[in-house]
């Protein structure tokens, strides 16, 4: 018996590299392929961000729909992508203080901390 070790990646300098290539198991269970998400194209005015329970949330939704007539058919085709993504805000964020902004196709999110005391201020009771 002889045992022969076959490179990770397919050899270039072989007549069937492609077969190699796609029909190996290596290709499709890759750590890239797992790490890849899938994020749709959108504007500034598709985001909506809420904010309940300590629970941020920014989503979007998008729909489009095209039409193509033509003397012997209409072509009709509807796309609809949508995107949520939560994040829990922790306690010290003043949710009165969040502001976002969408500019050259990054949303940033500013987020203001609040002081979190953990001494009590001091109260005076009035004697009746």
């Amino acid at each position: 018996m002889t045992l022969l070790k076959t490179p990770v990646l397919p050899s270039l300098f072989t007549d069937k590299w492609m077969s190699d290539f796609f029909d190996n198991d290596r290709f499709f269970d890759a750590d890239w392929l797992k790490r890849m998400q899938v994020v749709p194209a959108v504007n500034k005015k598709d985001f909506k961000i809420n904010i309940e329970n300590g629970v941020m949330t920014i989503f979007t939704e998008t729909k489009e729909e095209k039409e193509e007539k033509e003397e012997n058919f209409t072509r009709r085709e509807f796309n609809y992508t949508s995107f949520t993504r939560s994040f829990n805000l922790p306690e010290n964020v003043n949710p009165d203080k969040i502001d976002a902004k969408y500019e050259n196709g990054i949303l940033r999110v500013l987020i203001a901390k609040k002081v979190l005391t953990t001494e009590k201020p001091m109260k005076t009771i009035e004697v009746k």
